[in-house]
């Protein structure tokens, strides 16, 4: 007879055997030794890899001896006719074996979702572009992630901890229980870790509620928890469920992230050091989530959805974690070193060298619309607006034209269903911004057709919940009144695949005419050092530095400056080129701190 728990699923077994980490009688065994898995998340994608080696030197002196990594799809492989890319900052190998030179063991999640609030979860757009059941043993989805894992997973099993190497664990999904229950999906995603040479420790990982750990946990497999607050009753959760199992927290939140338009999240330190001291009590393992948060470089910051519109990520993913973006050691940084109890000494400095304040002017030297048409692209004529799917676009924007004509006196140009933020244009003059919460724009007509320009925006693809994959675009009809415009075509603005010759291109159609546009700036550096960049009085657009696509900024705030690390800077002259979307400032100010908005005390807690 089989012996059930009260929720009817059947307990797993005391013991588990995998080359080098086990359990039995709740205790965690690293080759037969007690052991505690005292680890720190940190991202490869997330940090320049010029500071892989710095920033994880910065986790051994915090006190862990290990870290883990997601593994972000869309960022190997960003489209479906180009294969993985695993070479320079994709060379996830390399970021795992500089871990191990530094003794660290290391914790691998390849998904094939993430969440990370990062674009799309992880998920490329163009795998979510189909019509395809995410997450599930839908064939269509479970056929293309068999393929993603052909190309990663043996690079993983080839530096497990059994063949020489540092990876001691590998996470089946992410969260799945916050997701679906889809339990054939999640035995698949085992399955087909092992079938590619997976040997070492395998666990699930999920927020400690009933629901959650009822969808996300598979027998046989060790259920680890996700958490910000409350670890003894996340404890006593799992001892009910799972009572030989030893406790291990995948996540533990010290910190947060923020939404454009929100607060600058932050969490006490006494608070943070208090609950990862009641975490490893009695033999409890953790994962810091973020030990060092880094930068959503680019355009790949997600998005939450919340209250019917997008809430998109900001650039910064500092997350208040112990080691800041630019690498500072913080004031939880030393209280949680306290916690873990590290004596060794700290090798590292406290803080990179930065760059001393300045102020330098920008050119404003080509309008938005003249700038971005300069670029080549292929155009699609329909009679409907596209999306982003239909025209192959991630990131960016796209500019849509029509021309409709507009009788006589006041009328209202509506647009459906914008994602995220347009700027609409009649005749090559700003009507307005259009978003979730303005989707109508006046419009005095004479009669005539009017050009009617729309600029859409992707703020940031949703990382989390049942809206991951949610598509981009203008997907609902534009209207004037009520009439349907109809005789478009669409041009895709990919931002992220700009080359220093595209820059040129749209830098060099001036002399500027509107508010709105790009700017250049040359800032003179007799050494790199890190740096942090303001654009007051500029509103919203993204900064590319010597042609690497830095972020996005908005004058909403929270964050106020971006973390340009010192490897992207060169001795001599450096190029900064500025995209403003609605009216541009003077100026760029170097500055030698960062300003990440004001502050709010976040602490995630589950009921």
């Amino acid at each position: 007879m089989i012996e059930t728990t009260t929720s009817g699923v059947a307990p797993e077994p005391a013991t588990t055997v995998s080359p080098t980490l086990g359990w039995h009688d709740r205790r965690l065994y690293r080759r037969g030794i007690p052991h505690r898995i005292l680890s720190g998340a940190m991202h490869y994608f997330r940090v320049h890899p010029d500071l892989w080696h710095d920033r994880i030197r910065r986790l051994v002196d915090l006190g862990l001896n290990t870290v883990d990594t997601y593994v972000a799809w869309n960022f190997h492989q960003p489209r479906a006719d180009r294969a993985p890319r695993f070479d320079g900052w994709h060379d996830v190998e390399a970021f795992i074996a500089l871990a191990g030179a530094e003794g660290l063991d290391v914790i691998v999640r390849p998904g094939p979702y993430i969440c990370a609030e990062w674009s799309n979860g992880g998920l490329p757009a163009w795998l979510t572009a189909r019509d395809i059941a995410l997450r599930s043993s839908d064939p269509a989805f479970i056929g293309s992630v068999e393929r993603w894992f052909d190309e990663l997973i043996p690079r993983i099993a080839g530096l497990q901890a059994s063949a020489g190497g540092p990876v001691v664990a590998v996470q089946i999904e992410n969260e799945y229980g916050s997701y679906g229950d889809d339990h054939a999906y999640l035995l698949w995603n085992r399955s087909a870790l092992l079938a590619r040479g997976i040997t070492e420790l395998l666990f699930t990982a999920d927020g400690p509620t009933e629901l959650m750990l009822d969808a996300g946990t598979i027998p046989g497999t060790l259920a680890a928890i996700t958490l910000g607050s409350k670890p003894t009753a996340a404890r006593d959760l799992l001892r009910r469920r799972r009572p030989d199992e030893p406790f291990v927290v995948a996540e533990y939140w010290n910190g947060w992230f923020d939404h454009w338009g929100e607060r600058h999240h932050v969490r006490g330190v006494d608070s943070a050091a208090g609950t990862l001291d009641a975490i490893v009590a009695d033999g409890g393992s953790v994962s810091i989530y973020m030990a060092h948060g880094g930068t959503n470089f680019g355009l790949w910051a997600g998005a939450n959805a919340g209250q019917g519109r997008v809430q998109p990520t900001v650039t910064s993913y500092d997350s208040d974690a112990p080691i800041a973006e630019d690498g500072t050691l913080t004031a939880k940084f030393h209280a949680m070193r306290a916690v873990l109890g590290a004596t060794a000494p700290v090798r590292v400095p406290e803080r990179m060298p930065v760059l001393p304040p300045a102020r330098v002017p920008l050119t404003h030297c080509a309008d938005l619309l003249a700038g971005l048409c300069a670029v080549p692209a292929l155009t699609v004529d329909t009679p409907q607006p596209v999306s982003f799917e239909q025209l192959g676009l991630d990131a960016g924007m796209m500019l849509l034209t029509a021309r409709p004509r507009i009788p006589a006196g006041e009328h209202r140009i509506v647009l459906s269903d914008v994602r995220d933020r347009a700027v609409v244009f009649a005749d090559g003059v700003p009507l307005g911004i259009a978003d979730a919460d303005n989707r109508e724009l006046p419009i005095r007509g004479t009669g005539a057709t009017v050009r009617l320009e729309i600029l859409v925006e992707n703020l940031g693809r949703i990382n989390y919940g049942p809206l991951v994959g949610q598509h981009k675009g203008l997907l609902g009809p534009v209207l004037v009144d009520r009439r349907i415009v109809h005789g478009w075509t669409s041009t895709p603005i990919a931002l992220p695949e700009w080359t220093a010759d595209d820059l040129l291109r749209a830098t060099g159609t001036g002399p500027a005419r509107t508010e709105a546009g790009f700017a250049v700036a040359t800032v003179r550096v007799d050494e790199p050092a890190d740096t942090f960049l303001a654009l007051p009085g500029s509103v919203h657009g993204v900064v590319w530095v010597n042609g690497f696509l830095l972020g996005r900024y908005w004058d909403i705030g929270p964050q106020v400056t971006l973390y340009c690390p010192a490897p992207l800077l060169r001795a001599g002259e450096n190029t900064v080129v500025v995209l403003e979307t609605d009216r541009l400032g003077p100026v760029l100010e170097l500055r030698d701190r960062p300003e990440l908005g004001p502050a709010e005390e976040y602490v995630e807690e589950f009921d």
